[in-house]
């Protein structure tokens, strides 16, 4: 059966709620995680002003920040179920990319991600991470609702 799972994160409710199902799974499969949260780079063209851009780190710095709390926090429940665990982060312009990437990096064989469940218009205009994963991987996706 599995034997590493990769859960990506995003630190939304539903997002934890994944994490929260994918380390039970982990935990009863006796498999071994990986925590990934992938960050947007947000970038100001060249002609934009110099405190844009300083407004701009600063949000990057603020992001990173959140990002390792969520990891943290996500990486100590792993530990509290007995679940081995890696918190990693990626830089990404297209999350599902370096989901897709550090599955195949990481010897994962299955992706265990949470879907919004969006459809129709929503879903076209938004675009969804999921679908995108589901599309680009090789590995079984297991899509918690």
């Amino acid at each position: 059966m599995y034997k590493h799972i990769l859960i990506p994160t995003d630190g939304s409710e539903l997002a934890e709620r994944a994490v929260a199902q994918g380390l039970a799974l982990a935990r009863k499969l006796e498999a071994r995680v990986t925590l990934i949260q992938v960050i947007q780079p947000v970038r100001a063209s060249a002609g934009e002003s110099v405190q844009l851009r300083g407004t701009l780190e600063e949000y990057e710095r603020e992001e990173r920040g959140q990002v390792d709390q969520w990891l943290a926090q996500a990486a100590t429940r792993a530990a509290d179920a007995g679940v081995p665990c890696e918190a990693v982060t990626a830089v990404n312009v297209q999350p599902y990319e370096a989901i897709v990437a550090a599955a195949n990096e990481r010897g994962c064989d299955l992706i265990a991600i949470a879907s919004h469940g969006r459809s129709g218009l929503s879903a076209m205009l938004l675009g969804s991470v999921t679908q995108k994963v589901l599309a680009h991987s090789d590995l079984p996706v297991l899509v918690y609702r």
